[in-house]
C-alpha cells in the first residue's frame, strides 16, 4: 500500500471515531405531482458524513440525489426518518450550510464583489469592513484577484462559477453543500474546476456534498462515493476511493481512478433508470 494510500486510511479511521456531522437516518420523501398522484423520490436512505469528509453522490436520473441536498439544506423536510447536523434535527435552513447550484445565479448589475457580498447585505441589511475584507480574499482564493470590479457578463462560465464558490464561502460554513456546480461547462474547463475546487477544500476544509452525474469527477474528489439506486432513490453502495491525496490533473491517468471509474459505470448503468410520470 503506498504512503498517500495509508495516510488517507488513517485519516477515514479517525474520521470514524469523531461524531457525525451530517446524519440521514431512514429517510424517505414523496412529492406530490399536479394530477395529484404521488412520486417516492427517496426510500430509507441511511448515510452519515464525519467532519471534513468529501462525498460525492451520484446515480440515475430521478433517484433522489438532488433531493438529498435540499433535504440537508433544509429545504425540504423528509416524510419519513430524520436528517441532523450536529446530532440536532434539520427543521429549517441553517447558517452552517453553503450551497452551491448547477448555474451561478449571479446578479448581472452586480461586480464580483459584490456578488459575493450580496447573501451577506440581503441577510444584515449592511456589510462592514470585515465582509468587505473576507470577500476579497476568497475573491483571490478563487482566482479571481484581478477580475473583483468585473460584471458576471465579462466573466467565462468557469469563472462565474468561482464567484458563486466564494459567495457559498463567505459566511464560513461548515457543510458545502454542492448540486452538479460544474454541470454547465465544457469538458477541459470542468477538470479545471474540479482541480480548483480540490485545492480550495484543501486550504479551507469543509465536509462536502456533491451531486454528480459525472464518474469521473465524483472518483477525482471524493473520499467516499454514495452509489443510489434507481428511484426510489436507496443507498446501493459506499465506496472509499482509494486514491491518495493531493490529487490533481495528473490523477486522471492513474490506472485505479479508471478501474473505479468503470466499475462504477457497470453499477450505476447495468440497469434502466426510472420514468417520470
Amino acid at each position: 500500500m503506498s504512503g498517500g494510500a495509508q495516510a488517507q486510511r488513517d485519516t477515514a479511521e479517525a474520521a470514524r471515531a469523531t461524531p457525525p456531522v451530517i446524519e440521514l437516518a431512514g429517510v424517505g420523501h414523496v412529492f406530490e405531482t399536479r394530477g395529484g398522484g404521488q412520486v417516492t423520490a427517496l426510500q430509507a436512505v441511511d448515510l452519515t458524513l464525519r467532519r471534513h469528509e468529501f462525498v460525492s453522490v451520484i446515480g440515475p436520473s430521478g433517484c433522489g440525489k438532488s433531493t438529498i441536498l435540499r433535504l440537508v439544506a433544509g429545504l425540504l423536510k423528509p416524510a419519513s426518518g430524520q436528517v441532523s447536523i450536529f446530532g440536532a434535527p434539520v427543521t429549517e435552513p441553517r447558517d452552517e450550510i453553503g450551497v452551491v447550484f448547477q448555474r451561478p445565479t449571479l446578479l448581472p448589475w452586480l461586480d464580483v464583489t459584490a456578488n459575493v457580498l450580496f447573501p451577506m447585505r440581503h441577510k444584515h441589511g449592511r456589510v462592514d469592513e470585515r465582509d468587505r475584507d473576507r470577500a476579497r480574499e476568497l475573491i483571490h482564493t478563487v482566482g479571481l484577484g484581478d477580475f473583483a470590479g468585473r460584471l458576471p457578463a465579462e466573466l467565462s462560465g468557469g469563472m462565474q462559477q468561482r464567484v458563486a464558490i466564494a459567495r457559498s464561502l463567505l459566511h464560513d460554513p461548515d457543510i458545502l453543500l454542492m448540486d452538479e456546480p460544474f454541470s454547465a461547462l465544457d469538458a477541459l474547463t470542468r477538470d479545471e474546476m474540479s482541480v480548483e475546487l480540490l485545492r480550495i477544500w484543501s486550504e479551507r476544509p469543509k465536509t462536502v456534498v456533491f451531486v454528480t452525474h459525472s464518474i469521473q469527477e465524483a472518483v477525482l474528489l471524493s473520499d467516499r462515493i454514495v452509489v443510489m439506486s434507481p428511484r426510489p432513490g436507496r443507498v446501493e453502495r459506499i465506496i472509499e476511493v482509494p486514491i491518495g491525496r493531493p490529487r490533481g490533473l495528473d490523477t486522471l491517468s492513474d490506472p485505479v481512478l479508471h478501474a473505479l471509474v468503470d466499475d462504477i459505470r457497470r453499477s450505476v448503468f447495468s440497469r434502466p433508470a426510472a420514468v417520470t410520470p
